[in-house]
């Protein structure tokens, strides 16, 4: 099955439509996003239980809630094309934010902890951190996939070879990129192989 790239009307904001693979990527982007805000909302509401001073609390939300949206700002610039937003996120989120999911497990358990001694008497709240990491770092590692299948990386090569041109040019220079002409300022389908 051949994925189409859509090329927009000639204009100034014409853009190339994103293929499947880097739409799914998105949203477990996002999903990862959603899955860290509800981890860090668990752990605010744990260490707010055992006496935490609240004004700690709130320097932790407020970075947090920085960083969250500086990632959904990069997901954004990936979902628009942007190669260098692509490569933040695989380095940031898929080795980086990675290493920060997996270490304090594999830390735990180098230490002589069991795994099966915590799940027999795991409580509801571990439950959910442990379901909530496996969702979070399911979503980051789909999401990496996606985003370096051949579809996401001939979208990501159109859209910088469009983002170059001139606006009358745009459609043109995409259309002959995905293997076809361009006509005009009219809206093409072109499909890429």
């Amino acid at each position: 099955m051949s994925e189409q790239v859509v090329v927009a009307p000639s204009s100034a904001s014409s853009r190339i439509k994103p293929p499947s693979s880097v739409r799914a990527a998105t949203v477990w982007w996002v999903t990862a996003v959603a899955a860290g805000a509800v981890e860090a909302v668990g752990r605010v509401a744990v260490s707010a239980a055992d006496g935490e001073a609240l004004s700690s609390l709130m320097v932790g939300i407020g970075v947090r809630v920085t960083i969250y949206g500086a990632v959904l700002l990069v997901v954004a610039a990936f979902w628009r094309g942007y190669r260098s937003a692509r490569i933040a996120l695989a380095l940031g989120l898929g080795i980086v934010g990675m290493l920060s999911l997996v270490i304090e497990p594999l830390s735990w358990l180098a230490d002589g902890n069991s795994l099966g001694d915590a799940l027999g008497s795991a409580d509801l709240a571990l439950a959910l951190v442990i379901a909530v990491r496996a969702v979070h770092i399911a979503a980051v590692v789909v999401a990496c996939v996606l985003m370096f299948r051949p579809e996401s990386n001939r979208y990501f090569a159109l859209a910088r070879r469009a983002s170059g041109r001139s606006a009358s040019g745009t459609a043109a220079s995409v259309g002959a990129a995905s293997g076809g002409a361009a006509s005009g300022g009219d809206a093409s389908v072109r499909s890429a192989r």
